[in-house]
């Protein structure tokens, strides 16, 4: 499917890697790989305890909050990393020993993660307000809005969907401008996952 609607409302309920807590599955590739095996996936948690991450050997990593109070990262290098809802994102590789604290009570967030050599990619979160429009240069594109209500997106081929918050939209060999428009604030976390090419 070239453009996929993806709902935190629907998605796969799965067991962290470290048995820690519960992820929802909202993308993978290829269909049916698992936790070992995939070349990219995007999830959503609810981190309600301290604890370590699970570790994802090869694996690119960005996180981002979607709700709660805010999420402290205590790094492998021993630098502390604070998230908070909507505001900046946490890139890091999947074997480093990351440890996290609540702020406030538990949180909501998405986490996107690509196998290193094979595909990279880039998250970031977009204020919103009116009309903008966005370039998609890469094979998949993901849009995901954390906060606002009837998002409309043009994609390229004229096509037109809807977003509200819990909702993501998963685009696969869509290239071209996407026209977003909110009638109030909003904000949506944007990314874009690109195939590494050998030898290039």
């Amino acid at each position: 499917m070239p453009c996929t609607l993806l709902d935190l409302a629907t998605a796969r309920v799965m067991p962290w890697k470290n048995g820690g807590g519960e992820t929802l599955e909202l993308a993978i590739a290829p269909a049916g790989a698992g936790l070992e095996d995939f070349a990219w996936r995007i999830s959503s948690a609810r981190v309600g305890a301290a604890g370590p991450f699970s570790a994802f050997a090869g694996v690119d990593r960005s996180l981002a909050l979607l709700s709660g109070a805010g999420l402290r990262l205590q790094r492998g290098d021993g630098r502390i990393e604070e998230l908070h809802a909507g505001g900046a994102v946490a890139a890091f590789a999947g074997e480093e020993a990351i440890t996290a604290e609540l702020v406030d009570g538990a949180v909501g967030d998405l986490n996107l993660m690509t196998r290193r050599g094979a595909w990279r990619h880039r998250l970031v979160p977009l204020p919103l307000h009116g009309q903008q429009e966005v370039e998609n240069d890469a094979e998949v594109m993901l849009l995901w809005c954390q906060a606002g209500a009837g998002i409309e997106c043009r994609l390229a081929n004229g096509e037109k969907r809807l977003l509200e918050i819990g909702q993501g939209l998963l685009l696969e060999s869509l290239p071209g401008p996407l026209v977003l428009h909110a009638q109030q604030p909003a904000l949506l976390y944007l990314a874009w996952l690109w195939r590494e090419t050998n030898g290039s």
